[in-house]
């Protein structure tokens, strides 16, 4: 119709079509809008909840005594060999108690980070069997809890696996608990290959817990404080964005890829300071709430809740707990959150990097080694404690640390080379990508009296007294250490904490390298002591070596990067680079001394990681020139904007093409990941660049896409139904 209208007519014509369309495509998004759910209960309605969704404790206990067993059955995975049936028996009853008839082995695939929903593997069974009278009756047998088959095939297995050769068994994990949601009993496994290859990310994690506790109670006996175990515990704090479904839904790019490829950034950002654990939105409010209670029946601990400091992100914390069933409830907290933004009206972004311009999320892993008598071995006063006086356990543990962090600060890098951290690292809170470990000017001059001196003493941390002048303020007491935001692997007076992994990470392979690389180091230091040196030789003497990875200093100066390089401290800016050195020949020696990973493991591993990384890529690759051509074209043309712009926009296009081409032809996958790097961080940067400068100039109105104002500012878009009250 518009051809047959002369020129001057044509465009108001045009315009009026335009915005009859967008009005229509905007009542379409609003009717996909999930409603809001109205919150009925609080977070915490009774502490008589907690954990009821949870087969564990005093729950477990009730159902497994019907059964003739004893409590805390559970506690020892010996069980497994003499009472499954019976405790079959008892997950049944308590299943069907509440309202519960299947159940699935859940695991964790290799290659799922930031693309599988929920990052794990389930095949959901019925709880029943037909009797000889051909009716359906309730059954769970020992076997079918303890062990299950499938495909192994269609997981990412870096050749481990192949159609011809698919068998793929997932077995029973002892040490994370059975949990139940909805009408499903969620039973923790591994998933192993018919050779008993480890084709997900939990198999090398328990090897390696059970690696630090072998060396570390080894090295303790040798120190003269005898242990029966260690273990890891870690705190995740889970960072995330909450944008509006309905706009989420005009980003093809946030929708495929978890990150917007393109985007002219909103005149306000984050440059006020203004986010950071600001009152919570009431909207984001409800959908948080509605996450922690659900969280709170399955005996998840999230005790936190706050604004981030980037608009419309949000973080929860949970408490402490041993590594295995922290990692599984964080899996399950991202999916619950999935689920319940969208109940909400809400989409939960938790990539590392969904908008340029303002800051990333990170999953900071907070980690601590504990004993089985309730020590903290790196909380000094515990340890001093529970030695009768020992001075010399806890810089002996210290210095054994900090040799593992600049000995393997390589694969420390890889354990966090997840796609979204390319964008992450080095920026906007996100420590760089140079591997150093923050102690403190308190506890760094400790170690050094002790490596100097060779003379073990308490370590007794400073502290400061603040008085504010307020007589009805009394006078309080601070740490004399301040905290380092900079720093990758900070000390934070009784945990470590690696504050550069990934918010979208399955952090199963990170505090795999962390257990793996402690236990060498102490195996290393009982070997010395056990040939017949001194302990604080030892460790004096790997202080001195390694005393390099300590840095006080602020990560992101200029001067930094230029001092680590003196240094020799590990700095691996490539993300693909540091996916290399998992099959580097010391690593994988490494691995298998502590038997962690076989090289057929580890170099599988690392064609998965490649693998993931270049299909990363090729999606966002894909999805920005859909986006050229079926929105930002049509807009510009539609604007009747100078038609230089469109063939800019079509060569623009055209060079994803190529670069898409260019990984295809790759001669193998590491190959084609160092391709599809250039191709996302230097060519797409440069398209992105192109299109960001076209929606500057297209009207509001004929820009299809939703905006980084309307996706990032949910205060000052929600309306009256938002009401958090009824």
């Amino acid at each position: 119709r518009s051809q047959e209208l002369g020129t001057s007519a044509r465009r108001p014509a045009v315009m009026a079509l335009l915005r009859a369309a967008r009005a229509a495509s905007s009542l379409s998004s609003s009717l996909r809008l999930a409603a809001p759910v109205v919150q009925k209960r609080s977070f915490i309605a009774s502490a008589e909840d907690y954990g009821s969704h949870l087969f564990k404790g005093a729950v477990a206990d009730q159902y497994l005594a019907k059964q003739g067993l004893p409590a805390g059955l559970l506690d020892d995975p010996s069980w497994t060999k003499t009472s499954a049936d019976k405790v079959a028996a008892a997950v049944m009853e308590w299943a069907n108690d509440k309202g519960a008839s299947v159940f699935t082995h859940w695991f964790q695939p290799l290659g799922a980070s930031g693309c599988r929903h929920g990052m794990s593997g389930q095949v959901h069974n019925a709880m029943f069997v037909f009797g000889n009278d051909g009716k359906p009756e309730w059954g769970l047998s020992g076997k079918e809890l303890l062990k299950g088959e499938t495909d192994g095939s269609s997981y990412p297995s870096g050749g481990m696996r192949a159609t011809h050769t698919a068998g793929g068994y997932t077995v029973l994990d002892p040490t994370s608990p059975i949990f139940l949601r909805g009408d499903t009993v969620f039973i923790p496994t591994v998933f192993t290959s018919f050779y008993g290859d480890a084709l997900d990310e939990k198999i090398p994690l328990l090897r390696s817990i059970q690696a630090v506790s072998k060396e570390g109670t080894r090295l303790l006996k040798l120190l003269g404080y005898e242990v029966g175990s260690i273990f890891p515990n870690i705190g995740l704090e889970q960072e995330y964005f909450l944008v509006p479904r309905k706009d989420y839904y005009r980003r093809p790019d946030l929708q495929l890829t978890g990150r917007t490829i393109m985007g002219k950034l909103a005149p306000r950002g984050q440059e006020m300071c203004d986010h950071y654990m600001g009152p919570l939105n009431p909207v984001a409010m409800a959908c948080i709430a509605e996450i922690q209670h659900e969280c709170f029946m399955m005996g998840i601990p999230l005790r936190t809740r706050h604004r981030e400091v980037a608009p419309n992100q949000y973080e929860c914390a949970p408490f402490f707990g041993t590594a295995t069933t922290q990692i599984d409830q964080n899996l399950m907290v991202m999916q619950i959150m999935d689920e319940v933004a969208a109940r909400h009206g809400l989409a939960c972004l938790a990539q590392e990097k969904p908008f340029s311009g303002i800051n990333g999320s990170g999953k900071h892993n907070n980690i601590s080694l504990g004993t089985d008598t309730g020590v903290n071995l790196l909380n000094p006063g515990q340890v001093f404690k529970a030695t009768g006086g020992k001075a010399d356990v806890f810089p002996i543990l210290m210095s054994a640390i900090v040799r593992a962090v600049d000995t393997y600060g390589d694969l420390m890098r890889m354990s966090i080379a997840s796609p979204g951290n390319d964008f992450r690292l080095g920026a906007c809170e996100a420590p760089p990508a140079i591997v150093s470990t923050y102690l403190g000017d308190d506890i760094t001059a400790y170690l050094e009296k002790f490596k100097t001196t060779k003379t073990a003493v308490e370590y007794v941390p400073n502290t400061t007294t603040c008085d504010l002048g307020v007589d009805a303020i009394a006078p309080f007491t601070v740490p004399a250490e301040d905290r380092n935001r900079t720093s990758p692997f900070p000390y934070g007076g009784h945990r470590f904490e690696f504050r550069a992994v990934g918010s979208s990470q399955n952090v199963s392979m990170v505090n795999t390298v962390l257990c793996t690389i402690f236990a060498e180091s102490f195996g290393m230091f009982a070997d010395a002591i056990e040939k017949g040196a001194k302990p604080i030789d030892v460790a004096a003497e790997a202080l001195d070596a390694h005393w390099k990875v300590i840095f006080n200093g602020n990560g992101y100066s200029e001067e930094w990067p230029i001092e680590a390089g003196k240094r020799g401290v590990t700095r691996i800016d490539s993300g693909v680079e540091a996916m290399a050195t998992l099959s580097a020949p010391k690593n994988i020696a490494l691995f298998e001394k502590m038997k962690v990973l076989s090289e057929k493991e580890a170099k599988a591993r690392t064609i998965v990681m490649y693998d993931h990384y270049s299909g990363s890529v090729e999606m966002e690759a894909l999805t920005m020139v859909d986006m050229i051509n079926q929105h930002v074209i049509p807009s510009v043309k539609n604007a009747e904007l100078p038609a230089e712009m469109v063939k800019e926009l079509e060569a623009a296009a055209a060079s994803v093409s190529d670069g898409l081409k260019g990984m295809h032809g790759a001669e193998d996958e590491f190959s084609k990941a160092k391709l599809a790097r250039v191709l996302r961080l230097e060519t797409m940067e440069t398209v992105r660049a192109v299109c960001d400068k076209a929606e500057e100039v297209v009207p509001a109105d004929l820009w299809t896409l939703a905006t980084y104002k309307e996706l990032l500012f949910l205060d000052s878009h929600q309306g009256a139904e938002a009401s958090m009250y009824e």
